[in-house]
């Protein structure tokens, strides 16, 4: 992104991309539900415009259940399903695809709007230009994920097409929030720390390879696995670990994604409370002033949530609650330390 660009006193278009980081957010933990729900599969079909309606009637409802039928998950995971149970998960993977919908009829009215209000700067728009490139890639990796499952002998999509989805749902996020903060964010806000700047990219660094381990936890069902803790089933280091050979195991051997997800998260607590206490002796500006708690805040809760997620996983109704709040305040530690990078790259 123009690293050129300076606060503008027009502020509605920072608000327009916050709006959009928001509603971003929203498609992550709808899209966290989908998964957990098991209902990424129930929409056979990529109907871009025609797809933005559910099921009119029973005869159109009846089609759609015939067309989930073919698929092996429901051949071998949910045979006894009815229509009443089809329409819940239905439900879950049509409004994940109408909120992704809505976000791109945001962008793009807004984008309209201020392009004829003419409130946009030159250097504003390859930035924009490549946000809505980013928004169509997330959309095709989606359709991607998606068809990955509707193989035979597939029950789920797949874990590293689901996690490469949400990896690139956080990249737009990061883009959308970092664009958003060089137009609201005052010149005399940022400082600058070289080795708290290397300090946080660290920290987002891990937080990106946490995220992906994340992506294969909820793709593997990993949680279910072991739900037991401190011990994974009683063993620090149980044999299970190498279940696999070779780089294969560290992506789809779901005891070792399970204990490396654990590790990584250990890891990230223990860095960021040496952050914590390295960022009491900087010169701070007063906005990184009264937000610096917010990361080691916001680490300790996402690990009691972690810790909750494992061990009601066996309960299916649990496991979606933990999981969704486990996830949301994951993209808020993210976005408190992306925060805290723009503030101190000066």
């Amino acid at each position: 992104m123009n690293k050129s660009l300076s606060p503008s006193p027009n502020r509605a278009v920072a608000w327009w991309l916050l709006t959009g980081a928001g509603m971003i957010m929203i498609q992550v933990l709808i899209g966290g539900i989908t998964r957990l729900t098991e209902s990424g599969l129930s929409i056979t079909e990529w109907k871009p415009i025609t797809g933005i309606l559910p099921p009119m009637g029973d005869l159109a409802w009846q089609t759609e259940f015939d067309k989930y039928k073919q698929t092996d998950q429901f051949r071998y995971l949910h045979s006894d399903f009815s229509l009443s149970d089809f329409k819940f998960i239905f439900f879950w993977e049509w409004f994940h695809r109408f909120w992704a919908r809505l976000l791109g009829i945001v962008f793009m009215v807004g984008f309209t709007w201020f392009l004829l209000k003419k409130k946009f700067k030159k250097e504003m728009i390859i930035p924009l230009i490549i946000l809505f490139l980013l928004g169509a890639l997330q959309g095709a990796i989606g359709w991607i994920m998606v068809k990955s499952g509707l193989v035979p002998e597939k029950y789920f999509v797949g874990h590293v097409e689901l996690t490469t989805h949400f990896v690139a749902a956080l990249g737009l996020l990061v883009y959308t929030l970092w664009f958003a903060l060089q137009l609201l964010v005052p010149e005399q806000q940022t400082v600058h720390n070289p080795a708290l700047k290397r300090f946080t990219v660290v920290l987002l660094f891990l937080l990106f390879v946490q995220f992906c381990y994340g992506g294969f936890m909820a793709g593997l069902r990993a949680a279910t696995v072991a739900p037991t803790w401190p011990t994974i089933n009683g063993e620090w280091f149980p044999a299970s670990l190498f279940n696999e050979r070779g780089a294969a195991n560290l992506v789809n051997n779901p005891f070792m994604v399970h204990f490396i997800h654990r590790g990584l998260a250990y890891l990230i607590v223990i860095l960021i409370a040496g952050w914590f206490f390295t960022i009491q002796k900087a010169a701070l500006s007063p906005w990184l002033n009264r937000t610096k708690a917010l990361p080691l805040l916001l680490v300790l809760v996402q690990v009691l949530l972690g810790i909750g997620t494992v061990l009601f996983s066996p309960s299916a109704t649990a496991l979606v609650w933990f999981g969704v709040l486990h996830q949301f305040t994951a993209m808020l530690l993210l976005v408190s330390l992306v925060w805290v990078l723009y503030l101190v790259r000066k």
